[in-house]
């Protein structure tokens, strides 16, 4: 890279949503950006939901709402599973009734974000994605090594490549291997033409527009959540269940349909029969993994986002939220005219409004899947809905830069 520009180079590793966030957010200040992803296209499976808070970022960043083809996410109906008696949960918030978020196809942010960032004529340096592994870090002397050899140098490292982070390790100075939950799921799709005007999906098909939650009656826990993307044309479903086998090296990621039936043989009919809509070679079985806090996120030019710091469980939704938040918050410290020497303060203030945040919803996310009395607390706490829903990360983070410079925000 040209290093007599005063914009800073950027090297980010991973190409997913933490990464190409950031990657948007830095190129937008006028930095040059590299993204190295070792897969020509990163794995991305199933729906995500858009909460509030992430909604701040993306309309920051200029992310076409029209392009996620998304579905309203007003709120979740919730059932035990031997009766079809459903519960209606919308948002407590007036703000978060107003603006609910969305659910959406994963692929279909992925290709939205991608699309940013090599827009050319989107503000700034066209993101420079490269297919290559990575498999080095030097956080003070600010490198990556790839596969072949060749060491890139950068005044600002961001490691995105989440939850088996190499720039994770490399920061720590350990490997901080991630904690299994005690629960594996099984993720697959199917159509909504397959359940419409069939009385027996009418619990799908009809009531608010969110998510479908079952809830084993009896232990072990065991759940189903379905939601609608692609402007609803398809349903993803997660099959979530306590898994004692995780430990065992013959643990395997495929999975048949019988299977999976089998484990929910207790449930209602009619929730069974979801079970079957989706193809038999579709399911693919996902342990359900989580980071412990960590004693730092940045060292010398590094930091880590999103799962590579902050990996959590499913239960509140807000995974793929918290790496948008890091990403935009992280643009927002790196406004145009950052040099070298401002960068170790700009990732404290960044660590500063972030940790804080991912810990807290990774605890809590942990804790509803662990504790039957705090399930589906999310839903029934205005105050939780407070904390995550009602931070802005833009203006957060402007307000933070507005106190290190002494300059008032954009």
């Amino acid at each position: 890279m040209d290093k007599s520009s005063s914009s800073l180079s950027v090297a980010i590793v991973g190409a997913g949503i933490s990464g190409l966030t950031a990657a948007i957010a830095l190129r937008r200040q006028g930095h040059r950006v590299q993204v190295f992803e070792q897969f020509h296209r990163p794995l991305e499976i199933g729906s995500i939901s858009i909460q509030r808070n992430a909604y701040f970022v993306i309309k920051h960043l200029g992310v076409s709402i029209e392009n996620l083809k998304g579905v309203d996410f007003t709120g979740l109906i919730g059932f035990g599973s031997d009766n079809l008696e459903g519960n209606p949960q919308t948002w407590k918030l007036p703000e978060a009734q107003k603006d609910p978020g969305i659910f959406c196809n994963r692929k279909d942010l992925a290709d939205e974000l991608k699309r940013l960032a090599l827009e050319p004529s989107y503000p700034g340096e066209p993101v420079n994605l490269k297919i290559a592994k990575v498999v080095a870090c030097d956080p003070d002397q600010g490198t990556l090594t790839l596969f072949d050899g060749e060491v890139i140098s950068a005044d600002l490292i961001l490691g995105c490549d989440g939850i088996g982070s190499i720039v994770r390790t490399s920061i720590l100075g350990y490997n901080q291997k991630a904690l299994s939950s005690g629960h594996s799921c099984f993720r697959a799709w199917f159509e909504q033409k397959q359940v419409e005007s069939r009385s027996e999906f009418s619990w799908i098909t009809e009531g608010i527009s969110g998510g479908r939650f079952i809830f084993a009656a009896n232990e072990p826990f065991r759940a189903i959540f379905i939601n609608a993307c692609d402007d609803g044309k398809l349903w993803n479903l997660v099959a979530i269940y306590t898994d004692d086998n995780q430990d065992n090296p013959e643990w395997s990621q495929s999975a048949t349909k019988e299977e999976i039936v089998d484990i929910y043989k207790d449930f209602h009919p009619n929730f069974r029969k979801v079970l079957e809509l989706p193809p038999g070679d579709s399911y693919l079985r996902w342990k359900l993994l989580s980071l412990p806090p960590l004693p730092t996120w940045t060292r010398g030019r590094a930091v880590i986002l999103g799962d590579s710091g902050g990996a959590t469980t499913p239960y509140l939704g807000q995974g793929a939220a918290m790496a948008m938040e890091e990403g935009g918050t992280l643009g927002e410290l790196f406004p145009p005219g950052t040099t070298v020497k401002d960068i170790p303060a700009r990732l404290n203030a960044f660590v500063s409004l972030c940790k804080p945040r991912a810990e807290f919803v990774s605890n809590e996310s942990v804790e509803q899947g662990i504790d039957p009395s705090k399930r589906g607390r999310y839903f029934r706490s205005e105050e939780l809905q407070a904390y995550i829903l009602l931070y802005d990360p833009i203006s957060a983070a402007q307000k933070v830069l507005s106190e290190l410079t002494g300059e008032p925000t954009a």
